[in-house]
């Protein structure tokens, strides 16, 4: 009874956490209030059955007012109200964490705590001796943070407004005003500075994210990257599993000692973890959960984990329920849930009734990740869109060298604080651990589809998986496995025909468009820019619908890229004129039911052919010139599915395209008056505005 308590009790945090309307929000405070009073049962009296049903609403209002808002003093009211950014102006803060470098390493982001709120910085270049607690008084236009162009897609505002900034600035000066004092800030700086300036950036900083985290240590990209790739993200994160590793050392040191000492030592280790990888959501659950483990480890007193779980996940979402937002919570959370609730019982089947030796060390060995990532599977697909093939084979290659490192890596940062003249003596053998784990992720990640991508899938099959994958992971729900099976067959059928599917995609952003063709599961891309920021967009938006790379992509920017090894890893075929590749008269760019034909070697104009429809694409004013005017071949009268207009038209060109033989009619950029896209009805089609930031879809 009080599981179930609890359970509707996160529930109603979670409801009041989400942006859901009005209406809806009040139908789940009515079911939520049913389920307090039905959940209360077993001869307890009618006044506490109704208290129960009061409280599960007065959680999900109590969600709700917690979450971030604005203070009356935030920067983000010195933005004219309805404008997007302010007058050049002056803010005076001091840096809040730890400056995040840029991927090309050209600058640093950074967030300045000011009186009332808090602002995102963008510097370009990062002053070298920026560093959390640096008092600052920077220059510049305030912004607010963009949103996303499509949902697929990464959500500035949506991101920083759960950190409580809501606004950004890329100052034109900045003026150091001194250090404000942040000892923890400094530690975990001295020993991240020690231990890369030992060992590298590669090394030095794998070691530094196994005692501090990744998220305080900047580690290179590539490295991040494969770690993710091989399913070993939570290596780099500090989480229950690093807290497991330093926490069992130290009750091994301590076991001999009397009790005091002994406790001393178990709540001395827990609150190092807590201070040095910082309160993040993984970090407090795993810290609460083993000070709950502790005490009732000392008090000789059995406990049930998953109770101990929901209890601390209840707790810190009573105190901060935007964690219930984020991905990390949720991942961390789910795992936790598995190693507890399905990690046994998987290890039992595994290891037989009568196990081998060799079956009692691979039993657990595999039973853990497997659990772990069964629990995560539907968030890893909803959040990203893919899933590591690799996982459960690189865990159990990495984890036996893994705990030593971690430990290791402690004794490490230890020594670099008291006694740093013997560290470089000390760190040679470990580094050498360090090197060999790179090399073993390294080798897991350039396996062939080492990232599976699927896509991310519809909340609703996400939700259904979810149901699906119940009756396999809980022991008490065997029963519903056949039903369950055929539920998985048809939520994996469903979103196999969603990908299948021929579907056209224009993303705009601020005057920059990437319109996607997608059939038979193959892709191709149309961009107006060649940056490497849009390419990054654009590997954002094709991995997410489950492309592992597309057929073709044509940049039609008239300013070379700097480096075309984003687009390269995108395509094996990239056309940009800028860089001398450009298709010859009579030529097309063609793959299976996708095909790309210039219209005119002077301008941009272009038939796409999908899956045998044609849309005719013209990226800028001057390819709608050369149509207009005859100047570039037009398409087959009566043949076009849809027609592209990059650019704003006149009012005499757009009655021109309306004449012409269209379904439907897309424009980049808002509608004449501004504010939201829109859809209007032409003599032969739709006709739909993107607006200043937004998307159109059809599916053909």
């Amino acid at each position: 009874m009080l599981l179930a308590f609890v359970g509707i009790a996160l529930a109603a945090l979670s409801l009041g956490a989400v942006s859901i309307p009005v209406w809806l929000r009040l139908a789940a405070a009515g079911l939520l209030a049913m389920a307090g009073w039905r959940c209360i049962e077993g001869g307890v009296g009618r006044p506490r059955r109704f208290l129960a049903a009061l409280v599960m609403p007065a959680l999900m209002a109590w969600s709700l007012w917690l979450q971030p808002r604005p203070s009356l003093l935030d920067p983000v009211h010195r933005i004219p109200a309805g404008q997007e950014r302010s007058a050049a102006l002056s803010l005076v803060g001091s840096v809040a964490e730890t400056p995040r470098p840029w991927r090309s390493g050209e600058g640093c982001s950074a967030v300045l705590a000011v009186r009332g709120g808090r602002t995102a910085l963008s510097l370009k270049p990062c002053p070298p001796d920026l560093r959390a607690g640096s008092r600052l008084r920077v220059t510049g236009e305030l912004r607010r943070p963009l949103p996303a162009a499509h949902p697929l897609l990464d959500d500035p505002a949506d991101r920083l407004s759960g950190q409580g900034i809501w606004t950004r600035m890329t100052p034109q000066r900045i003026e150091g005003l001194g250090q404000r004092p942040a000892p923890l800030a400094a530690l975990r700086l001295r020993i991240a500075s020690a231990l890369i300036g030992r060992g590298g950036e590669a090394s030095g900083g794998l070691l530094a994210a196994l005692v501090l985290g990744g998220a305080v240590v900047p580690l290179p990209e590539g490295l991040t990257t494969a770690f993710r790739a091989a399913g070993l993200s939570h290596a780099l994160a500090a989480s229950g599993f690093h807290l497991s590793v330093l926490l069992g050392a130290a009750m091994a040191l301590g076991r001999h000692l009397p009790v005091l000492p002994r406790r001393l030592t178990a709540a001395g280790t827990l609150l190092l973890f807590l201070m040095l990888a910082g309160p993040q959501p993984s970090v407090v659950r795993a810290v609460l959960m083993g000070g709950a483990a502790l005490l009732a480890m000392e008090a000789s007193r059995r406990t049930r984990p998953i109770g101990v779980l929901m209890l601390t996940l209840l707790l810190m979402a009573l105190v901060h329920p935007p964690w219930l937002r984020t991905a990390g919570f949720q991942l961390s959370a789910a795992a936790t849930a598995g190693l507890i609730c399905s990690a046994g019982p998987l290890q039992r089947v595994l290891a037989g009734d009568q196990p081998s030796a060799w079956r009692r060390w691979l039993a657990p060995a595999v039973a853990v990740p497997v659990a772990a990532s069964l629990w995560t599977l539907p968030l890893q697909l909803w959040h990203f869109g893919t899933t590591p093939l690799y996982a459960i084979p690189a865990n159990l290659l990495v984890t036996p060298l893994l705990a030593p490192l971690t430990i290791a890596a402690a004794g490490l940062a230890l020594v670099a604080l008291v006694v740093p003249p013997l560290l470089g003596p000390l760190a040679t053998p470990v580094l050498w651990g360090a090197a060999l784990l790179r090399h073993l992720v390294s080798g897991l990640a350039a396996l062939p589809a080492a990232q599976l991508h699927t896509g991310r899938p519809a909340s609703l099959l996400v939700g259904l998986l979810v149901m699906a994958l119940i009756p396999w992971l809980l022991e008490g729900f065997r029963r519903w496995r056949p039903g369950a099976l055929a539920m998985l067959a048809a939520v994996v059928l469903v979103h196999a025909g969603l990908l299948w599917s021929d579907q056209v995609l224009l993303v705009h952003r601020f005057g920059q468009d990437w319109l996607l063709a997608r059939h038979h599961g193959r892709a191709a891309l149309v961009a107006t820019t060649a940056d490497e920021r849009s390419c990054r967009l654009a590997g954002q938006l094709v991995h997410a619908l489950g492309h592992q790379a597309l057929d073709w992509v044509v940049l039609h920017d008239p300013v070379p890229a700097p480096d075309m090894g984003c687009w390269e890893a995108l395509s094996a075929q990239v056309l940009s004129p800028a860089h001398g590749r450009r298709l010859g008269p009579g030529q097309r760019l063609h793959s299976d039911g996708l095909e790309y034909t210039p219209l005119s070697a002077a301008s941009t104009a272009a038939l796409l052919r999908l899956g045998g429809r044609p849309w005719l694409l013209l990226p800028d004013r001057p390819a709608l010139l050369s149509i207009a005017s005859a100047q570039a071949p037009s398409p087959p009268v009566g043949a076009l599915d849809g027609l592209w207009l990059g650019a704003a038209p006149s009012v005499s060109e757009l009655a021109w395209l309306d004449r012409q033989p269209h379904r439907r009619l897309w424009l980049s950029g808002a509608p004449p008056s501004g504010g939201a896209p829109n859809r209007r009805r032409g003599a032969l089609g739709e006709a739909a505005h993107t607006g200043v930031i937004g998307s159109l879809m059809a599916r053909l």
